[in-house]
């Protein structure tokens, strides 16, 4: 059971091959054009490369070749939930995250029990009466997670989800996140290391459509090819409390790390990652800037 992508594309200048393993979580990163977008559209089914295969738990997704084969998006069990949480605004929350259900032959009344249980574990079941008129974009962007999962997709795609959410709702939206895909197959595209931090399992970074580097959260990060990874590694400063063996984040993530003097565990403390993995500091100490800078 996995997710296999294999595709070329010379139009739009990819050549890019990786694996996840069912039940895991990818960050997908890289600059801008490094063609992370292009790869989820090539998942999802809105655009079709030039060559390659998509498999998905041993399905055929995508194939290319002298007869190339392609099923149509509403066919592949993928979701793919973008920056913009695209809500009906002549729909209430509940009749919105219901019309996955529903399209995929449910009831009505079977459609909106399925969308209050999405409801109450996204933490949304408030809002169920409201339109997205009314929504903050934290509020809206909780119920288009609440839709998404709603489909049951076997693959969950998560284009930038928080870069249009507020900044000061996007920490309890990346719990809520962490929390409902727990165990569930997806892949991220984030330009933010607190997200990839959060939710990732593994990485793969993309230059110029290419594969750089791939491997686990801790693998990656600790030892970045790519220019881009090991500048987003090195310059972020990770808040939390000291662990036994560790930091954990003001998320709830724990990261394990190696800490150059005592810190007592339950102390305040922060965290980067560089050169010799991910170093823990006690919350008062001064590191000198081109530490925090240093490739």
């Amino acid at each position: 059971m996995s997710v296999e992508v294999d595709v070329v594309d010379t139009a739009r200048g990819l050549d890019a091959r990786f694996r996840l393993e069912s039940g895991r979580l990818l960050a997908l990163v890289g600059p801008n054009g490094a063609g992370k977008s292009s790869l989820l559209a090539a998942i999802s089914g809105i655009f079709r490369p030039g060559a390659g295969h998509i498999r998905l738990d041993g399905r055929s997704l995508f194939s290319g070749g002298s007869t190339p084969t392609s099923l149509p998006p509403q066919h592949r069990g993928v979701a793919l939930l973008g920056q913009d949480p695209l809500l009906f605004p002549h729909l209430t929350v509940r009749d919105n995250v219901a019309f996955a259900p529903r399209s995929s032959g449910l009831s009505r009344s079977a459609s909106r029990v399925a969308a209050d249980a999405w409801l109450d574990i996204t933490e949304a079941a408030h809002l169920r009466d409201l339109r997205p008129h009314e929504l903050s974009g934290g509020q809206a962007q909780r119920v288009s997670i609440a839709r998404a999962l709603a489909a049951e997709p076997r693959l969950l795609l998560l284009d930038e989800p928080f870069s249009a959410t507020d900044v000061a709702a996007v920490p309890a939206l990346r719990v809520t996140l962490a929390r409902v895909l727990h165990a569930r197959t997806a892949i991220l595209v984030s330009h933010a290391l607190g997200d990839i931090v959060a939710l990732a399992d593994d990485v793969v970074s993309l230059e110029s459509g290419r594969v750089v580097d791939e491997g686990t959260l801790a693998e990656v990060l600790t030892a970045p090819r790519s220019p881009f990874l090991r500048t987003l590694a090195s310059s972020a400063l990770l808040l939390g409390t000291r662990t036994g063996n560790g930091i954990r984040l003001d998320d709830g993530s724990e990261l394990a790390g190696i800490a150059p003097q005592e810190i007592p565990p339950g102390d305040r403390a922060f965290a980067r990652f560089g050169p010799g993995g991910l170093t823990v500091y006690p919350d008062h100490a001064a590191i000198r800037t081109e530490d925090v800078c240093a490739p």
